[in-house]
């Protein structure tokens, strides 16, 4: 006799039954340790209990990157065609054929990040609809998030963000982004802190204000430096490729990760991938890519986007489901202001969810 085939994770939730009546747009705005104003939206969508009593609401945020994007779509207000009675599957089906924006977003990517927002807000609101939780439906239990801080050092680059940061909090771990202005004596200093969990060289980016471009001298010095740190997103040019040759059990990849198959394209097999739940668009891309790196041995840490509301406890809740004992850049969203306040938690996270639906703390 055969064994019943096991659900994949998205089909643990595909199911879900949705009713959506209608749905409100929520701006958020804050200046963040980046030195840029960051916006972003939360979607809002609305219904009633399954039961046909009260009413329930799902939660999402859009993390598009250009303020204008976001600009623009509050000032449209919530013009889509939303409002039905779904499953989660042909919720996102009916989704993907519809104008999430209303003018061309300035990058492609954020079509993702959109999708991301409204299908996070449709499985809360459909696991608050059955009353039940996340970890229940997937019957996983959250575990504490272990988590590292994400900066930059500014320019001219400073030990200043790490020591201010370490002087509240003496436990914090960081990700930090070397660019080509960090001195040697820079990187010493870094060193003798003993903080840095993982390196991030944004290769990737063209065109923002993190771009740096390949340095193979960079490159040597801070693969040396800090010999147990993940490297991410380096660019593999013949130079640093030569730099880094010994160092490749230690890569990750973050922005080229939208799928499955980029995971399965990248130059060398990974030992580990950042997966920003918002960067893979929709939930069943995101699913099916936390099982394919189960099946093949793949660490995963999750990533941050300078989230403002909902959005930074969703990916605290997913890291806590799927790779909770990793580098995640999931820390308290207020340590990236200038100067974070006191009394933040300290990592690991302790375990936070709301009795139902897809929210966290």
């Amino acid at each position: 006799m055969s064994q019943a085939r096991t659900l994949s994770t998205w089909e643990s939730l595909a199911e879900l039954e949705l009713i959506i009546e209608d749905y409100a747009l929520e701006p958020h705005t804050a200046s963040v340790s980046s030195n840029f104003e960051r916006k972003t939206t939360v979607i809002r969508l609305r219904g009633g209990t399954l039961g046909g009593t009260g009413g329930e609401e799902g939660v999402g945020e859009d993390v598009t990157y250009d303020g204008v994007d976001h600009e623009i779509l509050q000032a449209a207000g919530p013009q889509l065609p939303l409002a039905g009675r779904f499953t989660l599957a042909s919720f996102c089906e009916c989704l993907a054929e519809l104008e999430l924006f209303p003018e061309p977003p300035a990058r492609e990517v954020s079509q993702r990040y959109r999708t991301w927002a409204y299908e996070s807000a449709a499985l809360d609101l459909a696991l608050r609809q059955a009353q039940t939780s996340l970890h229940a439906a997937l019957g996983r239990e959250p575990q504490p998030v272990r988590y590292v801080v994400s900066l930059r050092l500014g320019e001219p680059p400073s030990l200043d963000p790490i020591t201010r940061r370490l002087a509240r909090y003496p436990s914090l771990r960081f990700k930090l982004d070397p660019t080509s202005s960090w001195s040697e004596r820079l990187i010493s200093e870094l060193v003798a802190t003993g903080v840095v969990d993982s390196v991030d060289f944004k290769s990737f980016y063209s065109g923002t204000v993190v771009d740096q471009p390949a340095d193979p001298v960079l490159y040597r010095r801070v693969a040396e430096a800090f010999p147990q740190a993940w490297i991410e997103d380096p660019a593999l040019t013949p130079e640093t490729d030569a730099v880094l040759f010994a160092h490749r059990e230690r890569f990750s990849w973050d922005a080229p990760i939208h799928s499955i198959s980029d995971i399965q394209s990248l130059p060398y097999p990974p030992r580990m991938v950042n997966i920003k739940p918002s960067r893979l668009g929709g939930l069943r891309n995101l699913l099916d890519a936390y099982d394919y790196c189960e099946e093949s041995a793949i660490g995963a840490y999750g990533g941050g986007q300078f989230e403002l509301g909902c959005g930074r406890g969703q990916i605290q809740y997913l890291a806590s489901l799927f790779h909770a004992d990793a580098p995640n850049d999931v820390a308290p969203r207020e340590f990236n202001l200038p100067d974070p306040p006191d009394g933040l938690p300290s990592s690991p996270l302790p375990p936070t969810p709301s009795a139902t639906g897809f929210r966290w703390g």
